[in-house]
Parts: C-alpha cells; structure tokens; sequence
C-alpha cells in the first residue's frame, strides 16, 4: 500500500518534534489539511501533535466539533492496525473536549465513513455533538 500518509505544516508552531511532510497529490485538495496547516483560517478547540479540533461549520448541536488526525487517512475505512493508537487518541481527545464544554449531560461521538455513511471530507474525523438531548436514531 503507498505511503498515505502527511502532516501538514504547522503554522501554530506546535513542539519542534513534530516532523511534517510536504503534501503530494489528492492531499494537497483536501479540506481538512488545509485547516491543520493554517491555509483555511479556524480556532483550535483543542490540539496536540496528533490531533486538531475546531467548531464545524454547519453545526447540528449547540456543541458540535470536529476532531481531525493531523495524518491524511481518507476514512475509517482506510485504517489497519496501525491505526489502532491513533483512533483511540481521537476518542480520548473528543472526551477532552467534551469535559472543556461543560457537556455532564452526556455527548454523542459520530464517525460517518464514505458516502453512504455520510462522509463529506475524505479526511478522518469525528464529530462530537453535545448541548442539547440527542435522540435516537440519528438519521
């Protein structure tokens, strides 16, 4: 499998540890990228050398962020067991946040995975919607 793999460069300066490489192909189009590395303003919520999370844009909750690997990974379909740290940083991040919003009443952690599933940035993320009661089934 090729290398599918890039950091942005990190405008934000984070720890000088973090090594970035530059993108190549699909990458250099994809949305999220461009936010991690400053091309596409946001506010960071939260961030490590692992992750980014900022409000989305079109919000379905009173709190609704998304927390974004700094590596391009398509989906979460593309991940292997590799990947296995990784997505439990993820998960542990969205608790971060969650715990920073004041969400005591619970939150709903959401990864939609292609287009059936509701993907529309071909960049790993999750959605950490709270603020409101969230009923079931989603949609």
């Amino acid at each position: 499998m090729p290398n599918r793999r890039c950091r942005a460069d990190n405008s934000r300066g984070s720890s000088p540890e973090v090594r970035y490489v530059l993108y190549t192909g699909r990458v250099m189009s994809c949305l999220f990228c461009k936010i991690i590395d400053g091309s596409i303003p946001s506010t960071a919520l939260f961030e490590d050398d692992i992750c980014y999370a900022f409000a989305d844009i079109h919000p379905q909750a009173p709190v609704h962020v998304l927390v974004v690997p700094r590596e391009h990974i398509p989906s979460m379909a593309d991940c292997n067991q590799d990947d296995t740290q990784l997505m439990g940083h993820l998960l542990w991040a969205a608790t971060q946040i969650a715990q920073l919003r004041n969400l005591d009443g619970g939150y709903r952690v959401v990864v939609n995975t292609g287009e059936d599933g509701g993907q529309t940035v071909e960049h790993l993320h999750l959605h950490l919607l709270g603020g409101r009661l969230l009923t079931w089934p989603p949609g």
